[in-house]
């Protein structure tokens, strides 16, 4: 009898116990949060500088020669050329040019391409002033300069020829100038009457930066010509980092 109610006694006072803390079993354990993986943003693609002279593989380079950098895509075959420009000859003309793209700081234009001699005048650093300055000067043709954009920026483009039947030999120098980066001699001209070219001239926060494409002479094969107005269209203004 006693053994009895000393269980019952236990028993009651386990279940005692049992019921003042809410169980006799063991809570479960939280679930795991669940993990994330953490992701890093791909990095975003570097260009490589446009290299200073010879031969380039065919891809997009940026080029620093100006208050902002631009991007430029070049197909096979091409050669740079000190960095200002591009270059690209015809295999049916061995030795001859055939086509270029380039760029490059000029800051004087005469006003007369055949009589510049002494007579190179200082423009300002906008684009306005070199556009004025080149349309209006005797012994070229030009077209109305027509508004384009180049990336972020706004600009004109326009041709520019030889007016008539200039004798080029007999010009100053020999020389037909068209403009250049110093007061007292030419750094761009044109040696043929054949010579074309388009201008591209931009507005970079009233600073300028100028492209032109030349086709040296009427034979080129059309192909070049195509490729290379497709180089000078593919320019545009674009920050992007470069590599080393």
């Amino acid at each position: 009898m006693r053994v009895l109610l000393r269980l019952f006694i236990s028993m009651t006072s386990v279940l005692a116990v049992c019921f003042g803390l809410s169980a006799c079993t063991p809570a479960e354990a939280p679930s795991p949060a669940p993990s994330t993986e953490a992701r890093t943003a791909p990095a975003l693609p570097t260009i490589p500088p446009l290299p200073a002279s010879g031969d380039i593989d065919a891809g997009k380079y940026v080029v620093t020669s100006f208050a902002e950098n631009f991007e430029i895509t070049v197909p096979d075959g091409w050669v740079s050329e000190d960095g200002d420009g591009l270059r690209k000859d015809d295999p049916d003309h061995p030795g001859d040019r055939a086509v270029f793209v380039g760029w490059w700081h000029s800051d004087h234009v005469p006003r007369d391409a055949c009589a510049w001699q002494g007579a190179l005048v200082e423009v300002d650093s906008s684009a306005k002033a070199f556009v004025d300055a080149l349309t209006a000067q005797a012994s070229t043709a030009s077209t109305p300069p027509a508004e384009v954009v180049v990336g972020d920026y706004s600009g004109v483009e326009f041709d520019l020829s030889v007016e008539g039947d200039v004798d080029i030999k007999a010009c100053d120098n020999g020389q037909f100038c068209v403009h250049s980066d110093y007061s007292n001699l030419c750094t761009r001209w044109y040696s043929s009457v054949a010579e074309r070219e388009t201008y591209r001239v931009v507005n970079l926060h009233g600073q300028r930066a100028m492209f032109w494409m030349v086709q040296f002479h009427e034979s080129i094969n059309p192909e070049l010509t195509r490729e290379a107005r497709a180089v000078f269209d593919s320019i545009v203004f674009k920050l992007r980092q470069v590599t080393s």
